[in-house]
Formats: C-alpha cells, sequence, structure tokens
C-alpha cells in the first residue's frame, strides 16, 4: 500500500508553499527567466498561439516588406540573390516512375519517362500554363517564390480552362495573399484562421478568396456600396476525389501555425534605421560638399561698430556692403560664387566631416547581422569578395548553397510537384499518358525529381577533378554530378554523341572522357606564388616567413 502524502493548505483551500520554493519562484533559477534581473526585469514579451502572434502584425509586416524591396536597393539585390540561385532559370523535370512497385521494369519506366517529359515541357515552358497566358511554368515559380520572400505566402489556384488548340486545360493563377482573408471582416474562431478554414486537427478544408484585392483601385466604390459575403468565393482545399484546387505556399516555424511571415521581418528594424543613417551621411557630405571656404573676421561685429563710430558715413557703408554682399558676388556657375571681402574679413580653408570615419565599420556591422537574418553571407548578400580569399569564399558558398537546396526543395515540394501532379492526372485521363490504376498508384506514378541551375564553381579545375574522382570511386553518378550543375545527364551523353557523329564525318578527333589522372598529368605545372596577405599559407610557407 502507498504511503499517504498530505499537502498542508491555507484557509482559503490553497496550497502552502515553502519559503524556499516561494523565494526560487520569485528569483528564477534561470537567470533568462528572472524578473528581478536590472537586464531582464523589463522583457516580458506576450506568450500567444502561432496564429495569435502572426495573424495581428501580418498585415503591418507585409506592407513594410513590400515598401522596403521598392525602396531599398540591398533588400532587393537580396530578392533577386535568392531568387537567382533557387531557381534561376527555373527546375526542370525527371519523372522516376516507381516501376518496382506498379511491377514494370526498368526500360519501360524510362520510356515512359521520355513520353511524359516530352509532353510536359509541351506544356510547361509555353503561356499556355498560366490562366493570364503572360508566363510559362518558371516564370509562375518566380512569381510564388516572390510573394512567399515580401508577403510570408505564395498562393496559387489552378483552374479548369479547356481552350482550342491548348495541351492541356490545367491551368495555374497566381494571386496576391492578401485576397486571404476572413469575409466580411468574421473574427478568426478555432475553426477559421485568417480566411483559411480548418479542422480539428489544423488540416485546411477550405480558402475564403476575396474576389478582388483589397487595395486596389476599384475597392473605394466596393467599400462605399458595403461588403457582402458575395465579395468572397470559399474555395474548398481539394474536390472529392482528391485533386488540389488551392496552393498554399509558406513556411511553419510553429506546430499549427496556417499563414507564414516575411522573410525580411526579422530584420525590417536594422534596414530602417540603416537607411535612414545612411541618408543622413548622404545628405550631411552633400551640404558639405558645398562649402569650399569660411570667412573668418579679426573683429567682432561691436569692435567694427565702435571703430567706425566717429565716421557714420564708413559705419553705413561698411553696413551697406554686409548687406548686399550677395549682390556684389561674382556667379561663376554651378552653384559657385566669388565672395567680396569686407574689413577685417579673410578666407579660411574647409576640411568637411563628413563621411564619418566609422561610417562603413558601422554599416558592414548592420548588414553582416541582416546577412545572418536571411541566411546568407555578408559577401554574397553586398555582391563583394574584394577581402575575402579562396578558402573563405569557398566556405561562404557552400554554406549558403545547403540554404539555396532547402529552399529549392521547398519550392519543388510546396509548388512544382503539386501542379504536375494536376498536370498529369489530366493526362493520364485523356489518354495522352498510359497509367492503369493511377488512382490507386498515384505517388508511384507521379514519383519524380526536380533539378535547377548548377551552384557554380569557385576553382573550375580542383571541382572538375573531385568530380572526375567521386565518380571513379564510386561515389557519385553522372546523373548527380550533372544534376548539380543544372544539366541532365542523358541531354549531356545525347549531345556528346551528336558532336562525336559529327566530328568524324569531318574528319575531327574530339578529346573528352579523361580521368582525373589524366587531366592531372596534362595540366602545366603552375608557377607557385606567395600568398597574399590574408590568405591562406602552408605550414612550410609560415615558418619561413617567420624566419
Amino acid at each position: 500500500m502507498l504511503p499517504l502524502v498530505t499537502t498542508p493548505v491555507t484557509a482559503y483551500g490553497g496550497a502552502v508553499v515553502p519559503v524556499a520554493q516561494a523565494i526560487a519562484a520569485s528569483t528564477g533559477a534561470y537567470t533568462a527567466a528572472s524578473r528581478s534581473h536590472p537586464d531582464m526585469r523589463l522583457w516580458n514579451p506576450r506568450s500567444g498561439s502561432p496564429d495569435a502572434d502572426i495573424l495581428g502584425d501580418l498585415g503591418t509586416m507585409q506592407s513594410r516588406s513590400r515598401d522596403l524591396l521598392r525602396n531599398n536597393g540591398v533588400a532587393a539585390g537580396a530578392l533577386q540573390t535568392q531568387l537567382d540561385n533557387v531557381l534561376g532559370t527555373g527546375l526542370w523535370l525527371a519523372p522516376t516512375p516507381d516501376w518496382q512497385r506498379l511491377g514494370k521494369t526498368r526500360e519501360w519506366a524510362i520510356e515512359w519517362a521520355r513520353i511524359t517529359k516530352s509532353l510536359w515541357r509541351e506544356w510547361a515552358e509555353t503561356t499556355c500554363c498560366d490562366a493570364a497566358e503572360g508566363s510559362n511554368l518558371d516564370g509562375l515559380g518566380a512569381l510564388a517564390f516572390r510573394a512567399e520572400f515580401y508577403n510570408g505566402a505564395g498562393l496559387a489556384i489552378p483552374l479548369w480552362l479547356p481552350m482550342d488548340g491548348a495541351p492541356a486545360a490545367t491551368r495555374i493563377q497566381v494571386i496576391e495573399s492578401d485576397r486571404l482573408c476572413n469575409p466580411v471582416g468574421r473574427m478568426d474562431s478555432d475553426t477559421l484562421r485568417g480566411g483559411i478554414e480548418v479542422n480539428e486537427y489544423g488540416a485546411a478544408r477550405a480558402y475564403w478568396i476575396r474576389r478582388a484585392h483589397p487595395g486596389d483601385v476599384n475597392t473605394l466604390w466596393t467599400l462605399r456600396t458595403g461588403l457582402t459575403e458575395k465579395d468572397w468565393e470559399r474555395i474548398p482545399a481539394t474536390t472529392v476525389w482528391g485533386r488540389k484546387r488551392v496552393i498554399h505556399l509558406h513556411d511553419k516555424q510553429r506546430a499549427g501555425q496556417t499563414h507564414g511571415v516575411p522573410a525580411l521581418a526579422a530584420s525590417l528594424r536594422q534596414f530602417k534605421l540603416q537607411g535612414d543613417y545612411q541618408n543622413a551621411e548622404l545628405k550631411s557630405a552633400v551640404v558639405n560638399a558645398m562649402v569650399a571656404v569660411i570667412t573668418e573676421s579679426a573683429l567682432g561685429q561691436d569692435q567694427l561698430v565702435e571703430l567706425l563710430s566717429n565716421n557714420t558715413d564708413a559705419l553705413e557703408a561698411y553696413q551697406n556692403g554686409l548687406a548686399g554682399r550677395g549682390k556684389s558676388s561674382i556667379d561663376i556657375g554651378a552653384g559657385g560664387q566669388i565672395l567680396p571681402l569686407m574689413l577685417g574679413e579673410k578666407f579660411s580653408g574647409f576640411a568637411p566631416a563628413r563621411p564619418a570615419s566609422q561610417f562603413e565599420p558601422f554599416t558592414t556591422a548592420v548588414f553582416r547581422h541582416i546577412a545572418t537574418s536571411l541566411n546568407m553571407p555578408y559577401e554574397l548578400l553586398m555582391k563583394d569578395f574584394s577581402k575575402t580569399n579562396y578558402s573563405s569564399a569557398r566556405a561562404a558558398l557552400l554554406e549558403a548553397w545547403r540554404f539555396f537546396s532547402g529552399r529549392r526543395s521547398h519550392m519543388a515540394m510546396c509548388f512544382y510537384q503539386p501542379v504536375y501532379e494536376l498536370w498529369l492526372e489530366e493526362m493520364v485521363n485523356a489518354g495522352k499518358i498510359e497509367a492503369p490504376d493511377f488512382y490507386q498508384n498515384r505517388f508511384a506514378y507521379a514519383h519524380c525529381r526536380w533539378y535547377g541551375p548548377g551552384r557554380g564553381w569557385v576553382d573550375p579545375v580542383k571541382e572538375i577533378e573531385a568530380a572526375l574522382l567521386r565518380i571513379e570511386g564510386g561515389i557519385s553518378t553522372l546523373e548527380a554530378e550533372c544534376a548539380e550543375q543544372g544539366a541532365d545527364w542523358r541531354e549531356v551523353l545525347d549531345q556528346r554523341a551528336i558532336e562525336q557523329q559529327y566530328a568524324k564525318k569531318l574528319g575531327i578527333t574530339l578529346t573528352g572522357g579523361k580521368t582525373a589522372a589524366q587531366v592531372s598529368a596534362t595540366k602545366p605545372a603552375a608557377k607557385k606564388e606567395a600568398p597574399a596577405d590574408g590568405e591562406d599559407k602552408t605550414e612550410e610557407e609560415t615558418e619561413a616567413a617567420a624566419a
């Protein structure tokens, strides 16, 4: 039998807290949670749910992010740098159906992938995939990527718009996430979060899309006449058979979160203050640049008046000359003037103090903080590699590439893959692609890889040698190495075969297919140069320099 444990209670029924426990609660065992420490006592952020923390501030963060991207060159450059490295010219499809799961052969999978890829290009690489008929799929992907960057979410609506001569009726409409909101100002609830209807598990069941953008010029008339629920459209998340009807592209940082936040949210304050500081320095530098010399007088005004007090005519002439100095000056153009000197005056040189000596180190420190918040190296954010050696540049770019690879996988999984599955379903139902029991084996048929532009090389010779060694050592494949540089290995081999056949026809022998050892053997010996200041040195070089 377990012993009976009794807890003393107060006259009001509350538990009596021991003195030591009460002291620990007031002081805190962790300084991070202290409410009495002078550095921490005023830091009391609210503790809300993911949506409670986000939805109330989301509109302000979005408008400020968009304003910053319109008016700040570094912020706009950061977006373009991420877009160039994540999507670049676009992602290309490599269908890889699970032939073992489908009970097929490898040869069947290769032929099926060839047909599927050909039909996909006919649709995705033309404007037939865009409901607005203005972009191909990669253009729509870039639009969704930008929207997620500055709005926190990209939103796309798959539509069924059959047209004569079009390869498919499926079309994608990318819209602003501002249109995703509660109808007629309805308050958020357990089942409605910022325009998204969710079930008890947090899964989206429907989206309320406003028919016009809240900030559109035509909205003023709508506000005068009054909004009704007809100004919104409720779109179910999927059809009854599972076809997606809304593609909502956003990052989730906490469980239960239904909306994303702009990528610039954590650094908006730093961007704003740095921009204000830079503008102030620029204005000061412009004003200082307008001053070439200043006039100094050995006599004060009181002394001059006393000196000329016995001669009223001379005093009046001096005062009139001082008042009309601008009229008697000589204009030399471009805002410059030669001023006449008055009695007791002389010219003195002027040394402007702008920009301040600490301007560059301070702005560099701020931009390093901003670069960290954007998961980018400072050198890549500012496009400045002038103070970086090879090893540091390569380490920075490798770190950035991990982030870009993650964002590319996110775009592939949340945008390109759902679009591909929508298109594939239509092609199967239209009989253009053979896929028996498609709905029972949807994942096996839709399995694929997405490749994008290569990461580039810092030192092409060294990195090509490393790629050849990886292939020779059996730890990599031609497909992986080609994909690393944004190429399709089958297309590379097909093109090489065409070139070799044509060269043979012309009686020309093409070089190629060398191993890493052969490449190293034929490479001319490079002249050894002393490393520049700041670059990496070997142990022997360091000892020799010390000697």
